[in-house]
């Protein structure tokens, strides 16, 4: 007979786990697999067909509606029947639990699991509520709130991605939270001869860049910016990386016909030729309706390739963004001033340089998935961001 294991085993619970799509995925598969690496035994537990394997060391079973009371059925046995004392890793956005983001039986479930150490990493919290919003969005509101505390109250230890996040948490737990950015989910470097064949292919610039999803509330900003940094030079062009990126380049040239094919689009590249391509960019332009925050992967995987960014700040900023000058900040969200911040890094050579070294350090220092992983593993409040 095997013998006990005597330091918890990691389950990790998250609804989303690749091949899938996101963020989320692609962060835990990370962080899961740096904590085999520190040798820790792992288990992953995401919605999907009836599986169990082994990947990357990882044990990763995919069940069935997860979520549900059936699915929950099924990783209560699944976790019970696995020996030794466990720790659940809760990868928390209320989206990703089904019922519309009213999944209030699966935090109550997760509070009762009180045989388990019982972690949560906060992607997102609630949704936002307004008086004037519409009774369903009303609801919504109400529930990601109840959920929120039966799972915050429950928690023995809780990171946030955002130091705003822990604003809503109930008060007498707040503190408690602690802070720990989400590192880039791309790879933090590239060779030469990757980025040198991505260049020969692209040809003369200079390249601005865009790494991002392209959804709705981003778009009309980000073309805002483009358009007039294009139109002031023929020689520019731009690269529009990432998920929804060529249904964005083909919008833009039904709009802007006089532009058209001066950018090119990558939709769906594999993780090591995304950053390839960002890395061969001159200045990226990384622009957010809410601002930057170090829960932006878009953003922290420039900053891992040492690139010069220009971003804009908002009310999910956090201070770090000021005090590090990792990239060249605009107060606000007005295109005129990401404009003229880019325009300056592009005549400058020297201070694009300058931006991407400091990027590039202040990345290691503060963001790197090592620093995730030290402070899962040292005892709460003994590694700061």
């Amino acid at each position: 007979m095997p013998p006990v294991p005597t330091s918890p085993a990691w389950h990790v619970l998250t609804g989303e786990y690749p091949p899938q799509p996101g963020g989320v995925s692609d962060y835990t598969r990370q962080v899961s697999t740096a904590l085999v690496r520190a040798g820790h035994q792992v288990h992953v537990w995401a919605p999907g067909d009836s599986d169990t394997r082994v990947e990357d060391g990882v044990t990763v079973h995919r069940v069935p509606g997860l979520f549900t009371p059936v699915g929950l059925a099924k990783l209560t046995r699944g976790l019970d029947a696995c020996p030794g004392p466990r720790r659940l890793l809760l990868q928390y956005v209320p989206h990703a639990f089904g019922m519309k983001a009213m999944n209030v039986p699966f935090c109550a479930w997760f509070a009762a699991r009180r045989r388990d150490e019982r972690w949560v990493f906060f992607h997102e919290v609630v949704y936002p509520w307004s008086p004037r919003a519409p009774l369903r969005h009303q609801v919504l509101a109400g529930a990601t709130r109840v959920m929120l505390r039966l799972v915050a109250g429950a928690a023995d230890r809780m990171f946030v991605s955002i130091p705003t996040w822990a604003e809503h948490l109930p008060s007498r737990v707040r503190r408690s939270a602690e802070w720990r950015p989400v590192p880039s989910t791309l790879p933090p470097q590239v060779s030469e001869d990757a980025v040198s064949a991505v260049r020969s292919a692209l040809g003369n610039g200079p390249w601005l860049g865009h790494f991002g999803t392209y959804g709705a509330h981003t778009t009309g900003l980000l073309e805002a910016v483009l358009v007039p940094l294009l139109s002031a030079g023929p020689e520019r062009k731009a690269l529009l990386l990432g998920r929804g990126s060529r249904a964005f380049g083909e919008a833009l040239s039904a709009r802007h016909p006089a532009l058209a094919g001066r950018w090119v689009t990558r939709d769906s590249l594999a993780p090591e030729d995304v950053a390839a391509h960002l890395a061969a960019c001159d200045v990226l332009v990384q622009p957010y309706p809410d601002g930057v925050s170090a829960r932006r992967t878009t953003t922290m995987a420039g900053l891992a390739l040492g690139r010069p960014l220009v971003t804009n700040t908002g009310h999910l900023t956090e201070p770090l963004w000021r005090e590090s000058r990792a990239v060249e900040l605009v107060e606000g969200v007005e295109p005129e001033s990401l404009v003229m911040a880019t325009e300056r890094l592009l005549s400058d050579v020297e201070a694009r340089t300058a931006l991407g070294g400091r990027a590039a350090r202040v990345y290691r220092e503060r963001f790197a998935l090592e620093r995730t992983v030290d402070a899962l593993l040292c005892p709460a409040g003994r590694v700061s961001p």
